[in-house]
């Protein structure tokens, strides 16, 4: 009787509350939709102010209203994007010491949820664009989408083409940004951040290589093509001397050249003895179509010129060329000039 007894009282004891389990789970699938869409790589969208700021335009009417729609609707379309790569890598991201922790590769996150909530997303990105009345920005924002697969596709073992497409994301950020607060971006805008985002691109491709050496090749295939993976080769660094001292008409171009510049002595610095060297090279005023209408400075260049010093460079193993070479003693001596007497330089 007793042992009846005890079975009956365990039968009617509850079991682990099932109406407390739902909850939980769909707790844990949010933070995997959340983490999925990555939010430490929504900062990038901010690049939608570059445009609006530097044309002193984000405190008009609207202006900042409009660029924070553009900063949600590129928000929601990089958050597709992404969603969409993590679904179509996911089995090359279990084999990553790191990315195998991703919710779709790690299965916290199924397929089907990653797939709606990327085709939300580009809903949203689209009612963004049309609220504003500005269907360019859709437009940037459609070039955006459809590059991004693309390189999903397969763009992303080309070499060389899949750094391109990586740069041209951020590039279109700030395109995205200009077309919503009405701001035309100029020639020199588009440079700027045009060699700032290849910089970071090559950036992170290097950083892949440093980290998983050879292994890089088995999650990302591209990489087998790279030079440090090869050991031999040369990297063309295009500075300038702008890089060396930036003049108040140009200071916003010379900071981007500085930059580049230092990135690419530090990474020259960086391959010395993988058989991977790195020219830079450095030319001054260039002659041709970015700079029509301006007047030469002293000591121009034209572009028939840097390709011929680059070549000689190239077969002479050098490691910095100046164009015309007279530059280099000049750049020595713009270091030396007072700064009372450099500021009133028109060239």
């Amino acid at each position: 009787m007793t042992t009846r007894s005890q079975e009956t009282e365990s039968s009617q004891q509850p079991q682990a509350p099932r109406a407390a389990a739902w909850p939980l789970a769909l707790a844990g699938l949010i933070v995997a939709a959340v983490q999925a869409t990555r939010p430490r790589q929504w900062p990038k969208n901010l690049l939608v102010f570059a445009a609006p700021l530097a044309g002193a335009t984000l405190g008009g009417a609207d202006g900042f209203g409009y660029a924070l729609v553009a900063f949600a609707a590129f928000t929601a379309a990089s958050s597709a994007v992404y969603l969409i790569n993590d679904v179509t890598d996911a089995e090359r991201d279990r084999l990553h010491p790191v990315k195998r922790l991703r919710p779709i590769a790690s299965g916290r996150l199924p397929r089907l949820v990653a797939i709606g909530l990327a085709i939300a997303g580009l809903g949203v990105a689209l009612l963004a664009s049309l609220a504003i009345g500005e269907p360019r920005l859709a437009g940037v924002i459609g070039a955006y989408v459809t590059m991004s697969m693309l390189y999903s596709l397969g763009l992303k073992n080309v070499p060389g083409a899949e750094l391109l497409v990586v740069a041209l994301g951020f590039v279109l950020r700030a395109i995205g940004g200009a077309v919503a607060t009405r701001v035309p971006p100029s020639a020199w805008f588009l440079v700027v951040c045009s060699l700032g985002a290849l910089m970071v691109a090559i950036g992170k491709r290097y950083t892949e290589l440093s980290v998983l050496g050879r292994e890089a090749a088995a999650h990302r295939p591209v990489m087998r093509w790279y030079l440090r993976d090869i050991g031999n080769g040369t990297i063309v660094i295009l500075s300038s001397v702008a890089a060396i001292r930036p003049r108040k008409a140009n200071f916003v171009y010379g900071a981007a050249k500085a930059g580049l510049d230092a990135f690419g002595r530090g990474l020259a610095d960086s391959l010395h003895g993988s058989g991977v060297r790195v020219l830079l090279v450095r030319p001054g005023f260039v002659i041709g179509r970015m700079t029509a209408g301006l007047d030469p400075a002293p000591l121009a260049t034209t572009p028939e010129q840097v390709g011929a010093a680059v070549a000689a460079g190239l077969a002479g193993r050098a490691s910095l060329i100046w164009v015309p070479a007279s530059l280099g003693p000049a750049a020595i001596l713009m270091r030396l000039v007072p700064r009372r007497i450099w500021r009133q330089l028109r060239r």
